[in-house]
């Protein structure tokens, strides 16, 4: 009995991420989903947060987007990838927090907070000097503010993009539009960041002003 415990639970960790769904999808299965929880509740917060600019509400809807998951389980088609049907649901969260914020403007509690901030450096040695990180932090906060600014469908293939890694393709998919209409999006997403950005940098970060690449390290 014990042996037989111990191998479910092992299979488990071993499972793909379709694999754990089509469980989920047929039998309900709890630790199926459990599992699927653990791996991507990080990667869907970051989400939410950097499209809310919201830490709180950001963990709300990341909740909300595994209780909508569980609910529309019969709906998962196995041929698709498990990720692409979850970030999918994700951000129409995203979208409708959004537009509700629209409609009754509120102030957020904070901003979201940086991954480069809230990694621990193990050695000191290795820490930026403080004037530094002092410069990086406003340039991020910087940054963040200027993706606020954008409108939904370019902010989103810029999170997408540039923070979660996803490809082109793979950033298609999850929209539902052709891949050349995320890489034009992400152009003018881009060109807009530019225009914003640009006037905030001080010379020292003059060659961001002469790219049009968005350098992922910098912010959020």
């Amino acid at each position: 009995m014990k042996d037989s415990i111990i191998a479910t639970v092992a299979s488990l960790f071993t499972m793909t991420d379709e694999q754990a769904m089509w469980r989920v999808r047929m039998e309900d299965d709890p630790h199926a989903f459990a599992q699927l929880v653990q791996r991507w509740e990080a990667p869907i917060q970051r989400l939410c947060c950097r499209m809310l600019g919201d830490s709180h509400k950001g963990q709300d809807l990341t909740q909300d987007a595994f209780s909508r998951v569980f609910a529309k389980r019969k709906e998962y088609q196995p041929s698709g990838r498990f990720s692409t049907f979850l970030w999918r649901i994700a951000l129409n969260l995203c979208y409708d927090e959004l537009r509700r914020v629209k409609r009754r403007p509120e102030t957020p509690l904070d901003t979201a907070a940086t991954d480069d901030e809230n990694a621990a450096a193990p050695l000191a040695s290795m820490e930026p000097a403080p004037d530094a990180l002092l410069l990086r932090r406003e340039q991020g906060q910087l940054v963040r503010d200027a993706i606020g600014q954008l409108s939904e469908s370019y902010r989103s293939v810029v999170i997408l993009r540039h923070y979660e890694n996803l490809k082109f393709r793979e950033i298609a998919d999850v929209l539902g539009i052709p891949e050349g209409t995320v890489k034009s999006r992400m152009a003018e997403a881009l060109t807009q960041l530019h225009r914003i950005l640009c006037p905030n940098f001080g010379r020292q970060e003059s060659n961001l002003c002469k790219t049009t690449r968005l350098e992922p390290r910098l912010v959020l």
